[in-house]
Order: structure tokens, then sequence, then C-alpha cells
């Protein structure tokens, strides 16, 4: 029977996971928030990857990990949407709603 080395497991805290993939060179905490229903499945609402080299170190890339969960966990990223793109709404800025679009007549069908 092979010995398996162990690794002392920390708790990161919920929805925040590590990832170590030798191969592809991605090594950090990725953290997701809030789940969706979704024609696929379930899908996070906010995600996000935290890379040990770009935040100096892996005890620094989760301290932002959990840092920017608890920013998003206190309401001001439950309504945003995971893309960072907010959906328009009906009105635009001047506050006069949008007009629905027309198909325009195709160039052959005009007399």
């Amino acid at each position: 029977m092979a010995t398996r080395k162990r690794t002392a497991t920390r708790s990161a805290g919920p929805g925040i996971s590590r990832i170590d993939q030798a191969a592809t060179r991605t090594h950090g905490y990725f953290v997701r928030l809030g789940y969706r229903k979704t024609t696929k499945g379930w899908r996070p609402k906010l995600s996000a990857f935290f890379g040990d080299v770009s935040h100096g170190g892996q005890s620094k890339a989760l301290r932002a990990a959990r840092a920017w969960r608890e920013e998003m966990a206190k309401g001001a990223g439950r309504k945003a949407k995971s893309g960072g793109a907010s959906r328009s709404s009906a009105r635009g800025k001047t506050g006069a709603r949008k007009k629905a679009g027309r198909k325009s007549a195709s160039k052959g069908s005009r007399r």
C-alpha cells in the first residue's frame, strides 16, 4: 500500500477553495459566493480567483480572498452580476423609455 503525503489542511472558510494545478501553473484561492439556477445547473452568482504570485504569497492571497468574500457578502455584491456588467434598465440615463427595436424592411421589398 502506497503512502500518501498528508498536508495539514487549514480551513479557508465557506466558499473559498484552494487550487494547486502544477501542470497549468495555477496556484491560488477561488471564491464562490451565492448560487443561482440556470439551464445548465447551479452556478455561482459571484466568483473570483486570487493567485499566490499576484498577491505576494499564499497567506496574502488567502487574506485577499477572505476580504473580498466579506465585502461581497455585506450586501453590496449580492445584487451584482458575476461578469461585472450590469443589465441596462428599460429607461436610459435620461429617464426616457427606450423604444423596442423594430425590424427594418429588407432592401429588396422597397418600391
